[in-house]
Formats: C-alpha cells, structure tokens, sequence
C-alpha cells in the first residue's frame, strides 16, 4: 500500500486567516513500507465558481417537443501558487523509506481577496492539494480547505452608525368605509453589525383601524445574487431566512410596542468585495400580518455585516480569554523556509486601531460543502478524512446587545 495517511495541519486552530496574511503549515506522510516518488508538490488555490442548470423545452430533427437540459457556470481565479516541497520535476526518482515524514510550507496570501463562501448554486473557496508525484503511476493527492477573511470595517462608513427606522402605514375600506389608519414604526440603533451581537428592535404599532393585525414578523435574511459568463451571462437570485422574530397581536383601536432582540449566527461579510460573479447582501424584513382578505404591510431595512465591529459598540470583557487568528508552529525546527509576510494579525483586522475591541473567536457557518470537485481525481482524499467544509468567520460570541433606540 505505501502511503498510510498524509495530514495537513495549519498553523491555527480556525484554519482561518485574513487577506494578506501568511499561511504556514505542514505536511505529514505515515507510510507501512518504501515509496518510490519523484517529488511532493503542494499547491495553493483560490477561485469562485457558479453553477447550475437549466431546462427549456425545443424541437428536434423530427419537429416533436423535447426538454433540453443547459449547463450554466461562472469562473473566477484569485490566486494559483505551487512547489516542490521534495524533489522536481525533472528530478531523479527518490525512495522514502516507510515511517512518519514532515515537510513544513508557507504562502503569502495576495491582500484582495474575497471573503470565503459556501453555497447552493456556488462558492468562493481556497484549498491546499498536497501530491505525491509518481513517476508511470497515478499521483496521490490529499486535499483541504480553510477560510480566508476579507475585513470590512464597519467604522469606514459613517451612515452605519446612524439609527434607521421603517414607517409603513395604510387604510382599509370595508363596505365604502374607510376606517383609520394602521401605522407602524421599526428601529434599529445603527445599521452595521457583526456576528454574535443581537440585533436590538424597538416597533410601535397604533391601530386605529377595524382590522386586527395577527402578528409582525421581523425576519434577519440574506439575498446572494449568482452570476454565470459560460455559455451565457445569466444570474440566480436566491433569498434564504436567517432567523426570525414574531409577536402579537395588535387588536383593532389599540396600540402596542415591543422591544425584541435578533441573534447574528456565524456568517460571511456584506458584498463578497473584490468577487465578480457573486454578490451578497442582508436585510431585515419587516411584515405586519393582517386579519381578513387584506394585503399584509411590508418593508425591508437593509443592514450591513462586517468583521470588525463599530468602536462605540460595547463588546465582550476584555478579560475574557480570546486567541488571535493566527497561532505560530511551536517547534521551532518545523518553521517555513519560504519568506513570511511582515504584517501582524492586528495590521490585518485592525484591531491596532481599535484598541478597545477584543480579537473574535471563529464559527462555522451552517452551510457545509463537498470539497472534492471536477477537477480531482479518483484518487484524492481530503485531510483529516471529512469532504465536507463550512467556512469560519469572526464572532463576538460574548457580545451583549445594543440599546434600544426609544422614539
């Protein structure tokens, strides 16, 4: 058999690093008996794809109605870095004897690119292939993922730390008589946030008309917009909810207000900055469910989901326990040959700026993706044994909510 297992280990405990920073990590090689190989080659890629199908009905030679199934994809390359971690490629063949061998790497991660992404019709995804390059044999590849994170900080935009409110407002007419009005206000405090804060939502509700509202629902929810150049420019718009709040109701010729709060799970950056062929966006939507054959009342206040949260945010005690996103390799004889990048965690995050904010933890979205594509071979395994992977994106875990806004 030779090779017994090959692990990709990472030189922190997300897996997760910033635009711009350097990767470091190692490869392990377990082999039971000798392996003749020309060389180890370990490679760097990162790339967006898009993809789905589509079927339309058409005529064939013989005029009768058949469906005809079309391919839609989009392709966007970021970066592409490989080496010889053992021998080359025109190098005479080598003989690793059986047992454990170590090869420490490095990459220089290129400072633009977007923020990691996984999902339903496509993804934006970095990856390490490791292969054991065998000369009139099939090569041996073990591959894995992890995240890249590409800051957006909330304090570049003033409006974001502005309230923003939702009025809606309408008359029923029932048998010719038009009844009063049915007003409603939703606020929100500012209109950035980040993951693991809670969403504080103040609405009032004055019901001066004959019609009972059942309930209002306040949904968190994203908006990804999917973007296809082969055969054909096309685009997929998908909507899923995140989460959401409901309360109620509100009886005719009566007034209620409700402060509630709604949980930021795990979740990548407004935008995708910096990738074209998918676009990403949140909002919160608001809907005032009425009684009756009436039309509901509905509106959206678009928010915006960065990395690194609003300075006069109050975050979690500083004293709470927190690793920063990249953890050096503690030994010391296992440290990359190749050139390390000379900015630091905080020069990437910006937590150099903002002092008063506390490095994040990192969770998993829940969103989890096979890794092993078109372009893998039968022959490639995933380290650690698991295909599937859910990026990891930054979480103030521990923050408390924001204030209410009071009107």
């Amino acid at each position: 058999m030779g090779l017994q297992n090959c692990e990709i280990t990472l030189d922190n405990p997300w897996n997760t690093y910033y635009a711009g920073q350097t990767l470091n990590g190692q490869v392990k090689l377990q082999l039971n008996s000798p392996k003749n190989i020309r060389g180890i080659i370990v490679r760097f890629l990162g790339e967006a794809n898009t993809k789905w199908s589509e079927t339309k009905k058409v005529r064939d030679d013989q005029g009768k109605e058949v469906d005809e199934t079309e391919e839609l994809t989009g392709h966007e390359e970021y970066f592409e870095n490989h080496y010889y971690l053992l021998g080359a490629k025109n190098g005479s063949e080598i003989n690793l004897p059986s047992g454990e061998h170590t090869y420490p790497f490095s990459c220089v991660l290129p400072g633009n690119l977007p923020s990691s992404y996984e999902g339903e019709f496509g993804h934006v995804r970095y990856t390490i292939k490791v292969t054991l390059d065998r000369p009139w044999k099939f090569d041996q590849d073990t591959k894995m993922a992890f995240t890249i994170i590409s800051p957006l900080d909330l304090n570049q935009n003033a409006r974001l730390k502005e309230p923003m409110a939702l009025n809606l407002e309408k008359s029923f007419c029932c048998f010719c008589c038009k009844s009063g009005p049915l007003k409603a206000e939703v606020i929100i405090p500012c209109g950035g946030y980040v993951p693991g804060q809670s969403i504080p939502i103040t609405a009032d509700i004055t019901n001066a008309s004959n019609v009972k509202v059942e309930r209002l629902r306040v949904i968190l929810r994203k908006t990804v917009v999917f973007k296809t150049n082969h055969p054909r420019r096309d685009l997929k718009k998908e909507k899923t909810t995140i989460s959401e709040i409901s309360v109620g109701p509100v009886e005719e010729h009566s007034s209620k207000n409700w402060q509630q709060n709604i949980e930021i799970p795990p979740l990548p950056p407004s935008n995708l900055i910096n990738c074209g062929i998918i676009d990403l966006d949140y909002e919160l939507k608001i809907e005032l469910n009425v009684s009756g054959a009436h039309r509901d009342l509905e509106g959206k206040l678009p928010i915006t989901l960065g990395t690194i949260p609003l300075a006069t945010t109050q975050l979690p005690n500083k004293d709470v326990p927190q690793q920063q996103p990249t953890v050096p390799i503690q030994d010391p004889s296992q440290a990359p040959t190749q050139p390390v990048s000379p900015s630091s965690p905080g020069d990437a995050v910006g937590w150099n700026l903002y002092p008063s904010i506390p490095p994040p933890s990192y969770g998993e979205s829940e969103y989890r993706a096979n890794i092993v594509d078109k372009n893998d071979s039968q022959h490639t395994r995933v380290s650690g044994g698991q295909n599937d992977f859910a990026p990891r994106y930054p979480v103030y875990a521990s923050a408390p909510t924001l204030p209410n806004v009071q009107n």
